[in-house]
């Protein structure tokens, strides 16, 4: 028997493959259970909410480049109150741990999401979505490590009652990922997700503007696979608490690399745009990998690139 279950902080899950926030709609069965169950993932999770419903960037929203994707949906949200009444419950009924995915533009709300999911019950894991800007200054909160730490002081010291454990998703826009890696951790995160998008812009050389209506947007895709895997695998080095990572995972071999460079789970976004049972093939694969290795968990490759 192969043993495919890993922990993220006090959570176990099934297995280590789940989608990326945004990627993997938790709200429409249908969309789900015409592939496979929801139930046979590691964990789901929702795409990001702000306390206010928003209605996005405006289009278009997403570009196609070689070896990858821009976007600039610009995180439309139905809001924590309809997120709370609806999504979240449903989220609760597919069976795997759920995470719920936050942002907030101030401390206050920051503090005021996190405290409303703790509130819940429904949920066994925090993320944090630090990419999203400070509404102060434009900057992202995961790009500075004074802003990165307040907000993860304000929102461990929110949930802490509840003990819900939080995960910091951090920006590769920084000049040393493993070091805001260690900022989180010693600010409170029990778990960390590498790497969000990086930015990127595309021209459309036929208007001869921008072609996202944002102007900018966030790459990903296999594209950025290479730099996440190494982002991964620095950040490792510096850091005791556990790694979701993600970029660029297309299939099972992606998943693995990730998992050797030292995360303890993986997230699939982009592919699931491409290939809607890219989540259960990663799953299935790892599990043949670990038998031909003559492995029966997931834990015994976790790192192993380290150990030359």
């Amino acid at each position: 028997m192969i043993d495919l279950s890993v922990s993220i902080a006090s959570v176990r899950l099934k297995n280590p493959v789940l989608p990326a926030s945004g990627t993997y709609e938790p709200g429409n069965r249908s969309r789900h259970e015409g592939f496979f169950s929801p139930s046979d993932l590691g964990a789901v999770i929702n795409k990001t909410i702000f306390r206010d419903p928003r209605p996005g960037n405006p289009p278009p929203r997403i570009w196609e480049t070689p070896a990858g994707m821009l976007n600039a949906i610009g995180i439309p949200s139905e809001g924590l109150e309809a997120f709370l009444e609806n999504t979240l419950p449903f989220m609760r009924s597919l069976g795997p741990p759920v995470i719920v995915s936050i942002a907030g533009h101030s401390l206050e709300e920051w503090r005021f999401l996190a405290q409303a999911i703790a509130q819940s019950g429904m949920a066994e894991l925090l993320e944090l979505d630090l990419s999203c800007p400070n509404l102060s200054d434009g900057i992202p909160w995961a790009t500075e490590e004074k802003s990165l730490s307040r907000v993860l002081r304000v929102v461990c010291e929110a949930v802490a009652g509840p003990g819900l454990p939080v995960i910091a998703k951090l920006s590769p826009a920084v000049k040393e990922i493993s070091r805001m890696g260690r900022a989180a951790r010693e600010a409170g995160a029990s778990a960390l997700s590498l790497v969000n998008t990086f930015p990127g812009m595309a021209i459309d050389v036929k208007t001869r503007r921008p072609a996202l209506g944002n102007i900018t947007g966030g790459l990903s895709g296999p594209a950025i696979r290479p730099l996440a895997v190494y982002a991964v695998f620095q950040t490792y080095r510096q850091v005791e608490i556990p790694i979701i990572g993600m970029g660029g995972i297309a299939c099972w071999q992606d998943a693995v690399e990730f998992l050797l460079a030292g995360a303890s789970a993986v997230a699939v976004g982009t592919a699931n745009f491409v290939n809607p049972l890219v989540m259960k093939e990663v799953i299935e694969g790892i599990r043949g990998y670990l038998e031909a290795q003559g492995c029966s968990t997931v834990e015994e490759i976790i790192g192993q690139a380290h150990r030359l």
